[in-house]
């Protein structure tokens, strides 16, 4: 049995999916409502804040994914976070079953410095101090050899379907219904993204490969990073029309954070967007060399032309 906690949602979508093509049909999904993704997954309605609820939504399972995704809101992060990661340690200990963490980089410095998984913790806000909490509080789980455990992080995300990132609400979204898309701060600086389906399919791949187990791992990304004026150029070539960007500097963040709560919700991240933002998954390259990385180009187009298509199968 294999479980993602936090079902729903374009990550664990993908990753039940290729769990089921590759890897085992006994497959158990557990979120607040879940729903299956193929008609073999077992479901588990759970509240991971409640621990009771955690033991039995663990139970009987050998690797749990912890994929739970929650709205951009620092009160909720600091409210719900640590009681989820602190039932899901316990209930993986508890049951013997192995975790895989799904993390981001909101824990990381917003500067220009290349970042591996040596790479230190230092927020530049709520969010990320939370973020860092987790991923410590996992960390020091395993290094007492309380669980088996390891994280997979990601950087911003950009993906077919239902996919949410500033990169897909921002530019992607808008081009799709026809309207001139925005660049957060800097057109010009490069940009590391994951392709959504590839986090998924690096996730699966990771549980599923025993010495993976005890370390950090920079999921893969297209080592070719691209701005974002130069995505919107390959967005134009896609398109067969010239594609105009509208840049939101940092002052236009600054006065709308106080009026517009996602805006002030963001503005902690804004440092990723000003200088390049460099996130190195060599270390997932050198172990998993038959893995294919989506290209930017590749992806792009898929988003562009084919977006139907690249719904999350339900």
């Amino acid at each position: 049995m294999q479980t993602v906690l936090g079902a729903g949602g374009p990550i664990a979508d993908e990753l039940v999916n290729e769990l089921h093509r590759n890897h085992t049909d006994d497959i158990r999904l557990v979120s607040r409502n879940p729903s299956q993704v193929n008609d073999t997954d077992e479901l588990v309605a759970a509240d991971l804040t409640d621990a009771e609820a955690t033991s039995r939504a663990v139970a009987g399972s050998r690797i749990a994914y912890l994929t739970v995704g929650l709205p951009l809101n620092s009160a909720l992060w600091e409210r719900q976070f640590p009681d989820i990661m602190r039932n899901v340690i316990d209930a993986c200990g508890e049951h013997e079953t192995k975790l895989v963490f799904f993390d981001n980089t909101y824990m990381y410095p917003g500067t220009s410095a290349p970042q591996t998984e040596l790479t230190a913790f230092a927020p530049g806000g709520r969010k990320g101090r939370v973020r860092g909490e987790l991923a410590t509080m996992l960390l020091e789980a395993v290094r007492a050899g309380r669980i088996q455990g390891l994280i997979g992080r990601a950087p911003e995300f950009y993906g077919p379907g239902s996919t949410k990132s500033y990169t897909n609400s921002l530019m992607f979204d808008r081009i799709r219904a026809g309207k001139r898309p925005f660049v957060p701060v800097n057109a010009h600086a490069e940009r590391s993204l994951i392709w959504t389906p590839d986090a998924s399919r690096a996730l699966a791949r990771l549980g599923n490969t025993p010495d993976a187990y005890g370390q950090t791992w920079h999921l893969p990304v297209d080592p070719n990073r691209q701005s974002y004026a130069q995505l919107l150029e390959i967005a134009g070539e896609v398109t067969g029309r010239k594609i105009g960007y509208t840049v939101l500097p940092m002052l236009a963040f600054r006065l709308g954070r106080r009026f517009v709560e996602p805006l002030d919700e963001m503005y902690e991240l804004l440092d990723r967007y000003r200088d390049d933002n460099i996130f190195d998954s060599s270390k997932f390259a050198a172990r998993f060399p038959d893995f294919q990385v989506t290209t930017y180009r590749e992806g792009v187009e898929r988003i562009l032309t084919n977006p139907p298509a690249d719904q999350p199968t339900r």
